[in-house]
């Protein structure tokens, strides 16, 4: 475009800013670097950094930016090019230990051992789909907008889902997740976390596990399924490769499985999940979730205390520490959810409400928390610091799934926001 530019970025994301400019095109791209981290940061704190030097190239930083700015190109920053990514050998001939440390060795694994993916397997694979190996299934990256994304077939799905050890009855599934284009691995510097709610006839045909233990190790569809994801998010959109696509300062156990959430539509006294979306009962539907985690949520008032449990009231006190950045996604016993009707939500559109307008933050710490004000639109600026306003922008932000074994009436509380539902049975 023909306007100067001069990328500043700090010390930690040095690596990312390289690989990505030269991803781009741009190898040769002129980066100045701050020292990490920025965030947290006084003025005065963040002046030194400007007045100090660059921690890569050890020269006075701001000199080093109006050089960046207003000195011709050299003939080497002229000249473009791209990084293809690695593919590796078609044929492998070696051990099966070796092929196993091969792929953990490149960043392909989960770092748990894989079933080798033999052309017998994954032409195995590809009979649980009708469509076509080389047919497109989508494109992904770590963060639309700031990579490149990738685009995979068929066949590269079939791939991963038999290194998580995914039977080809999963595969329609695993394709359907692979088409809703979201990672589940991100290039932030949160640990995100990703869900799946799956409904329709096919979580019984698979026996997929939504009674006791419904989110546990304890079901290899559930499982496989998940694990799945995550190794194709890393194979297929270039993600969770730390210091470069992965940035998450603690990682997140979630990532090796994921939530992999049957809805139990049978003992539910509700529409099923994809219902309200507007799908019929028997489609097989998976609803793809994302945010930062999700936790136990059984305590809080009403619980306990009043002759009749309020759980209304417990999941609203519940969401009071998750962040407005995304919503809130309630997993509950069908126990809870037979409670709730018996309070008067007939349906969860109601119920939902109401937990929007009572899950509240005060203006004041609306004010000091990150996002805060942000998310809660401008008018809450204008109010006064002990006005409560929702934690979360909308009513629709807020959804809740049925699932669990009636071992007991407990709930748990996602910080997660919805982010579109596809058709399994398109992928069949």
């Amino acid at each position: 475009m023909g306007i100067p530019t001069a990328p500043i970025v700090t010390i930690a994301f040095k690596d990312l800013a390289y690989s990505n400019a030269a991803q781009r095109g741009m190898p040769h791209e002129r980066i100045c670097f701050t020292p990490h981290p920025v965030w947290g940061k006084t003025d005065a704190q963040m002046y030194a950094y400007l007045e100090g030097d660059d921690p890569v190239t050890h020269k006075p930083l701001m000199p080093e930016i109006i050089s960046a700015l207003t000195k011709p190109l050299t003939p080497d920053e002229e000249k473009s090019g791209t990084v293809t990514p690695p593919i590796g050998p078609t044929v492998f001939s070696d051990t099966p230990d070796n092929l196993q440390s091969y792929y953990m060795n490149n960043g392909m694994t989960d770092f748990m051992p894989i079933i080798l993916p033999t052309q017998e397997k994954v032409d195995a694979m590809l009979k649980g789909t009708s469509h076509a190996p080389d047919e497109p299934v989508g494109k992904m990256c770590p963060a639309k907008g700031s990579y490149p994304e990738w685009s995979y077939n068929v066949r590269n799905i079939a791939i991963n889902a038999v290194m998580a050890g995914c039977d080809p009855t999963y595969f329609p599934i695993v394709l359907a997740i692979a088409a809703s284009e979201l990672p589940s691995l991100s290039s932030s510097t949160n640990s995100f976390a990703t869900a799946a709610i799956i409904n329709g006839p096919i979580r019984d045909k698979l026996n997929m596990n939504y009674g006791i233990g419904a989110m546990g190790p304890f079901a290899q569809p559930n499982a496989t399924i998940g694990r799945a994801w995550t190794l194709l998010s890393k194979n297929c959109g270039s993600c969770g490769q730390p210091g470069q696509t992965y940035m998450g300062t603690f990682g997140n156990t979630c990532n090796y499985n994921n939530l992999i959430i049957p809805e139990n539509e049978k003992d539910s006294p509700w529409h099923p999940f994809h219902v309200q979306k507007g799908f019929k009962k028997d489609d097989n539907i998976v609803s793809v979730f994302v945010g930062l985690d999700i936790r136990q949520g059984q305590n809080g008032p009403g619980l306990g205390v009043k002759p009749v449990p309020q759980y209304q009231d417990a999941f609203a006190f519940n969401f009071g520490t998750c962040a407005p950045l995304f919503g809130g996604l309630i997993v509950c016993d069908p126990l809870v959810a037979q409670g709730l009707v018996e309070l008067g939500y007939k349906t969860k559109e109601p119920l939902l409400e109401w937990v929007w307008q009572n899950a509240t933050i005060s203006v004041k710490d609306a004010k000091t928390t990150l996002f805060g004000l942000r998310f809660s639109g401008p008018q809450a600026a204008t109010l006064p610091d002990d006005a409560r306003i929702p934690i979360f922008r909308k009513a629709s932000d807020v959804n809740i799934v049925v699932v669990g074994g009636e071992t007991n009436p407990y709930h748990m509380v996602a910080n997660m926001s919805y982010r579109g539902s596809v058709s399994i049975d398109k992928w069949a």
